[in-house]
């Protein structure tokens, strides 16, 4: 299956440099949140109009295989009162199990 995270660039970057990507959404870590966000193929241009609108650092979208992945993919709803779900990666995201990176 595949899903996909919006990364500010500066931070995709470092984790290649790394070899974990470690930012759970815009301004917060894996360690703050507890996971790293994702969205579906339909969700991630709501996500990226609801949170990253005024978003002035280059983005990037990066589509992750979740075949490639060894670390636990939860669809979970994002927080309390919301019933929609989006698939969330409980573990630092391995560079080798993105697949595609685009420029927004």
């Amino acid at each position: 299956m595949r899903i996909f995270h919006i990364a500010a660039l500066a931070d995709w970057e470092a984790a290649q440099e790394d070899g974990a990507y470690r930012t759970s959404t815009r301004g917060m870590s894996l360690d703050e949140v507890g996971f790293i966000h994702a969205s579906r193929a339909d969700q991630w241009e709501g996500v990226r109009a609801a949170y990253y609108a005024g978003a002035t650092e280059p983005l990037v979208l990066l589509e992750i295989d979740t075949d490639l992945l060894d670390i636990p993919v939860v669809e979970e709803p994002p927080g309390p009162g919301v019933d929609e779900t989006f698939p969330h990666l409980y573990g630092e995201l391995d560079p080798a199990a993105v697949v595609g990176v685009t420029p927004l």
